[in-house]
């Protein structure tokens, strides 16, 4: 499922319009990205939490060479899903 089509979806489960639909997710991904960049933590009760995690920097190496190169420190988001999700997903 792609950003228009999870549009549509909401749209059409709320009973809203797709414009409406595309408002409201657009401020969802901007206040978890807001949140996320502050060095914070989402979290939705049964669905899942988002968390911002440090990556050291290290060493790796250039397949196609195999020289030794630096890769950079920086930060990565995580993300945990929830009891009811993962339920959800590995139901039988």
């Amino acid at each position: 499922m792609n950003k228009s089509e999870l549009i549509d979806a909401m749209a059409a489960s709320a009973g809203i319009t797709k414009a409406a639909a595309k408002l409201a997710l657009e401020s969802f991904l901007d206040n978890v990205g807001g949140t996320l960049k502050k060095g914070g933590r989402v979290s939705l009760v049964g669905f899942g939490s988002w968390s911002v995690s440090k990556r050291a920097a290290r060493e790796g190496r250039n397949p196609q060479t195999g020289k030794t190169i630096k890769i950079a420190a920086k930060n990565v988001v995580k993300f945990k899903a929830g009891a009811e999700l993962d339920g959800a997903v590995n139901k039988k």
